[in-house]
């Protein structure tokens, strides 16, 4: 911001505020030519920087506003102001009394700021004290005791000059044992806006009102149809519950002119928890999700809250734009990262809330920009990047605050937020005095804005992405003020980005070295960007292989999203968590796919058949692989007549298929043979099997020994046949002539009765000689060398 009280040098402000204003420095100046000459007298500020911070003098007493009412101040209103007051000092106060003490007029926005950080009572510049009936009397404060008061005030009876801002003081006045006289013991500055009647021209004012929250969702999904996703923690239904953050920031938006700005990974990760989830637990496990119905109603308010309002969508899980532009770069596939979280954000909001968003706006942490960080956020998209004032810097003399809109070349439009609006609520505003100082100050920076000059104008307050329950009190209480006074109107994002920008307003980018130390050093490094590359890589070469790539093309898609996720800044360890988690995960369901260990094998031949094994224990099928096996050493072996052969391999969800290959041998001896998965386009997937095969072959001596053996079987077999036949003749004639057929064959067969007998049974009389061994088969036999169908189940 520039305006001619900050800056020496620069322009005055128009003929009507310098006339009066220098009226109000021409009466005060008897004030301060006596605050020059009291004793011992010394730079105010100078002063107050020194002091010790102690509970002594102006400090003994703490005097906390915690409510102002109204805001914003009109005819006919009764101003009412209510707090407590605590004694921290060693000795009782007597005869105590709470005042309202009217300061002057402050001219210029950095004089705002000025009495905003200043504590003590300074006299003259703390004005005085109404008194009359307009007071809390306390006879006794002793030593930490808090006491509360409150005083009314009709606004005719404050004596208010023009418009303007006026600072108002509440102290309180006593005395102690060591100091018996009347003195001030504490005070507390806040600020009152006087605008009586309806400012013209209005300022027109753009509030962003951000959901946004950390990482929630995991790349984890349960086995069956539903997907079932599985959650880090269960911290997002704290937010969203019942006065959980997230809930306070849909009530209190609801009732308010305000542009939704919102991360499409929240509302995915909400729509998700109004089904079946789970949230994990120590180690490994999970516990079923509860909060259903919270996750339900959170989104049909924030349906109603956001219906005929504008709403911005960032990229999916709102990714660290100066992160990627600083660290990312150089790594490749980083900006594919970015763009593929972008054409997302705009499909996720329509689904979950049913409105169609602008997905024209980048919006980079704390809106600190440089070339770099531009060049980033219109990468994917965007045509206009979010800035802010304290980046974006006025360095060409204006005395006011321009309009938000800025051309900055390449059809990119810089929309530079108010600093000093956008950061009035920020820090601890738990308590109620700090928020209703926050109120205070925002209000009458916003009116001192309006007061600059008569050009009209359009200002955007983009506050912190993550406010707090308190921060989002004090931010709507501050709106529904401001939009209740006179002098401000409720502007979309989108007509600020289009409104006439102004000639004399700053186009200039910074330069990187200008980007603060400190936001920097809580970026992601290189090595995150790199990480995430590999999780890509592999999940490219998993999910080639699968009949249904959706199931895990979009978890592990939004998760590598996540892993970019501005809402790591300062959060290194838990980051580096999350990009491990999702790379084991991918890997854990790589390995479902894989090759069965195979023992050694023996080939007692010059051919046979090898069999190897694929199981899948996915739920879904794989295609589109490649079983290769192949020889180390093909001059001993080969595989289907070469050094390798390979067969397509398609495996139904939690079955195994076995193929088979053709080997043949040509020499004796041990060769390694490797089986390895390739994908179609030859990448390689999975780890190999690597096994033994020896071949044993077949030598003359073995030959002969079985041509021996074969050549006694034959002989035996024609003995056998000629027994049998000379039996069969004597059964015979033994049908003619019992006697005569019997001495024949006494003298044909000269052999006793037994062996007689042994041959008309039909038994060998060597029955008892040992039988000659067939050749045993190969340890891997011939079989049907097709492979079997992927109807086999997996025997586990």
């Amino acid at each position: 911001m520039a305006e001619a009280a900050d800056f020496q040098g620069t322009s005055p402000s128009p003929a009507r505020r310098w006339l009066r204003r220098t009226a109000s420095l021409l009466a005060g100046a008897p004030l301060l030519a006596g605050l020059l000459q009291l004793p011992g007298a010394q730079s105010a500020g100078a002063a107050l920087q020194d002091a010790p911070e102690k509970a002594s003098g102006s400090r003994t007493v703490a005097v906390a506003v915690d409510s102002l009412s109204p805001g914003v101040l009109g005819d006919g209103d009764t101003l009412t102001v209510s707090g407590t007051v605590t004694n921290n000092g060693e000795q009782a106060v007597t005869d105590a009394r709470v005042d309202l003490r009217l300061g002057p007029e402050l001219t210029t926005r950095s004089v705002i700021d000025s009495a905003a950080e200043r504590t003590g009572y300074l006299p003259g510049a703390d004005g005085s004290a109404l008194g009359g009936k307009y007071v809390t009397k306390i006879d006794k404060l002793a030593p930490g005791v808090a006491r509360h008061f409150s005083i009314s005030v009709p606004a005719d009876k404050l004596h208010l000059g023009d418009d303007g801002v006026y600072q108002l003081g509440v102290s309180l006045s006593g005395s102690t044992a060591a100091q018996s006289w009347e003195h001030v013991l504490g005070i507390q500055r806040t600020f009152l806006p006087w605008q009586p009647e309806e400012a013209e021209p209005r300022t027109k004012t753009t509030f962003l009102w951000p959901l946004v929250s950390t990482v929630h969702m995991t790349a984890e999904t349960g086995p069956g149809e539903q997907q079932t996703p599985v959650f880090l923690d269960d911290d997002l239904a704290q937010e969203i519950s019942p006065g959980g953050r997230l809930d306070q920031l849909v009530s209190l938006g609801r009732g308010l002119d305000v542009t939704w700005v919102v991360d499409p990974d929240l509302l995915a990760s909400v729509d998700a928890m109004t089904g079946s989830y789970r949230v994990r637990g120590d180690g490994d496990t999970t516990t079923a999700g509860t909060h259903q119905a919270v996750a339900k109603q959170w989104l049909a308010q924030l349906q109603q809250a956001v219906a005929e309002k504008e709403v911005v969508a960032l990229p999916f899980a709102d990714p660290d734009l100066a992160s990627l532009a600083h660290n990312g770069t150089s790594v490749t596939g980083s900006l594919s990262q970015l763009k593929a979280a972008s054409d997302v954000a705009a499909t996720t909001v329509q689904t979950v809330l049913h409105v169609s968003p602008s997905t024209d706006f980048a919006w980079p942490v704390e809106g600190a920009v440089d070339p770099s960080i531009v060049k980033v956020a219109t990468s994917a998209g965007a045509d206009k990047v979010i800035a802010r004032s304290d980046s974006l810097k006025e360095n060409g003399g204006l005395w006011y605050t321009p309009s938000a809109a800025r051309p900055i070349g390449g059809g990119t439009t810089a929309v530079v937020a108010d600093a000093g609006l956008s950061t009035a609520f920020q820090g601890d505003l738990t308590k109620a005095s700090s928020a209703t100082l926050a109120v205070q100050r925002f209000l009458a920076q916003s009116l001192e804005l309006n007061l600059q000059t008569s050009k009209q104008r359009s200002i955007v307050v983009a506050p912190q992405r993550m406010p707090t329950s308190g921060q989002a009190q004090a931010m709507a209480s501050a709106l529904t003020a401001l939009q209740g006074g006179t002098w401000s109107q409720a502007q979309q994002l989108t007509a600020a980005a289009r409104a006439k920008p102004d000639p004399d307003a700053t186009t200039k980018i910074p330069s990187a070295s200008s980007y603060r130390s400190a936001l920097r050093r809580q970026q992601l490094p290189r090595s995150a960007f790199q990480q995430i590359a590999t999780t890509q890589d592999k999940l490219d070469n998993f999910q080639v292989v699968l009949t249904d790539e959706s199931r895990v093309a979009t978890p592990f898609g939004r998760a590598m999203n996540r892993e970019m996720s501005t809402s790591w800044r300062g959060r290194a360890t838990p980051a580096s968590t999350f990009r491990q988690d999702v790379e084991g995960h991918l890997a854990t369901l790589s390995d479902q796919v894989r090759l069965i260990e195979k023992s050694d094998t023996k080939l007692s031949g010059r051919s046979a058949t090898i069999p190897v094994t694929v199981q899948n224990n996915l739920v879904q099928g794989v295609d589109h692989l490649v079983l290769r096996l192949t020889s180390t050493n093909s001059t001993r072996l080969k595989i289907g007549g070469k050094t390798f052969d390979e067969q397509p391999i398609a495996v139904s969800g939690g079955h195994s298929q076995t193929v088979k290959f053709t080997t043949s041998a040509n020499v004796n001896g041990q060769t390694t043979v490797v089986a390895q998965l390739y994908t179609q386009d030859g990448r390689t997937y999975g780890a190999p099997v690597t096994f033994d095969v020896k071949v044993t072959e077949i030598t003359a001596a073995v030959m002969l020994v079985i041509g021996g053996g074969v050549l006694l079987l034959v002989l035996a077999g024609f003995r056998m046949y000629t027994q049998r036949k000379r039996a069969a003749a004597r059964t015979a004639g033994d049908d003619g002539s019992d006697g005569a057929h019997e001495t024949e064959g006494d003298a044909e067969n000269p052999q006793g009765p037994a062996e007689r007998l042994s041959e008309q049974s039909g038994t060998d009389a060597r029955t008892d000689d040992p039988q000659q061994p067939s050749d045993p088969a190969p340890d891997t036999a011939a079989e049907n060398t097709g492979p079997s169908g992927t109807g086999e189940r997996v025997d586990r």
